[in-house]
């Protein structure tokens, strides 16, 4: 399998390009930042060299958007950057990138109503719910651009069921809330996916998240559905990751999507075998769940090598866990999520897909 010719299409859209974050404020500290362009380059250039065809992403309408997330968010992904420059920040204090100083969390409100405040640095924290993710110039053009490569993707499987699709999507986005970004992610292109395969038809999807890092957007936004099942596997928040506050064990839906949730935390250190185990089990729960089409979220970044989480998952793990996902025989959307170490990132993705395409 790994010498044959890449059989996947990748969807590429040259806007993913344009979000340059240009760093993280992490415990109030500016740090490099390591959701960069080259991420979505190296990919590229490893899957072209594999001999997979690059599928350019075609625009799609905003209506499969607006149904995984609000208005008021999508307006402020379009318009903030232009707001903010308007408002002088970038000469004074000398921001020139979107980041919250306010957030109006429930111990900030303690029960009153909130109000729309007219400041966009007010308004920034009813958004963004963390400073690590900053918003420039090109971020709206790349997050849109990442939807569109999804839903492309998705126009693929669709006209050709059985069939794997992967879509090069920058910046990643499962930690996009129904109404909030956070955790480098800005709209959830996974969550649209999923409801882009239910409106093409598929009566019931599973979106599999192997990125390192729960998928707290994924989860928020099809917690109460029945017809999308969402499981993820990573590095368990109660001992110290991000997100912290969610993607424990005994979150599994809630009324009418209670059972369609699995979150499988894994302790520090865990490698090939233990990944493998809980995407083993995990499948088999969604085998049960008989979707009709899947989602996966893939991220990386559980990789021994990568500096974003503290699993050991090797290239050799990732083609097995494809394989396992595989094995469901259903038509599947990969869509990108995380993976910061560069060296690796290409070879890590690539054996991931190799491993989507081994099925019977």
């Amino acid at each position: 399998m790994p010498n044959m010719p890449l059989q996947t299409p990748v969807v590429w859209s040259d806007a993913c390009l344009r979000h340059q974050p240009k760093g993280e404020v992490w415990v109030g500290v500016t740090i490099e930042g390591t959701e960069v362009p080259e991420r979505a380059n190296v990919i590229r250039k490893t899957l072209e060299a594999a001999g997979a065809d690059i599928v350019t992403a075609t625009e799609h309408s905003d209506d499969v958007l607006l149904s995984v997330h609000s208005p008021e968010l999508v307006d402020w992904m379009r318009s903030s950057s232009q707001e903010w420059d308007a408002a002088g920040f970038p000469e004074e204090p000398g921001q020139d990138r979107v980041v919250p100083y306010v957030f109006p969390t429930n111990a900030f409100l303690d029960g009153m109503p909130m109000r729309r405040p007219t400041a966009v640095h007010g308004r920034a924290g009813m958004f963004g719910y963390d400073t690590m993710t900053l918003i420039g110039p090109g971020t709206w053009e790349a997050a849109r651009g990442a939807v569109d490569a999804a839903l492309a993707a998705v126009d693929i499987v669709g006209d050709a069921p059985k069939q794997v699709s992967y879509a090069l999507c920058r910046p990643p986005g499962h930690h996009a809330t129904t109404a909030g970004y956070g955790g480098s992610c800005y709209l959830n292109n996974a969550a649209v996916a999923a409801e882009g395969l239910r409106r093409a038809g598929y009566g019931s999807v599973a979106v599999i998240d192997i990125d390192a890092h729960h998928g707290n957007g994924t989860q928020a936004i099809f917690y109460d559905r029945e017809d999308v099942f969402y499981g993820s596997l990573h590095i368990d928040p109660g001992v110290g990751w991000f997100p912290h506050y969610v993607g424990h064990a005994d979150e599994t839906g809630r009324r009418d999507g209670e059972g369609a949730n699995r979150n499988v935390p894994l302790p520090e250190g865990a490698g090939d075998e233990p990944w493998l185990n809980a995407l083993g089990s995990l499948v088999d729960q969604i085998r049960q769940f008989e979707p009709e089409a899947v989602v996966v979220s893939l991220g990386v970044d559980a990789a021994a090598d990568d500096p974003e989480s503290p699993l050991r998952v090797t290239a050799d793990g990732y083609r097995s866990g494809g394989e396992l996902i595989a094995s469901l025989g259903k038509p599947t959307v990969a869509v990108q999520e995380g993976g910061y170490h560069l060296p690796s990132l290409g070879p890590l993705v690539l054996a991931t897909i190799e491993g989507l395409e081994s099925r019977d």
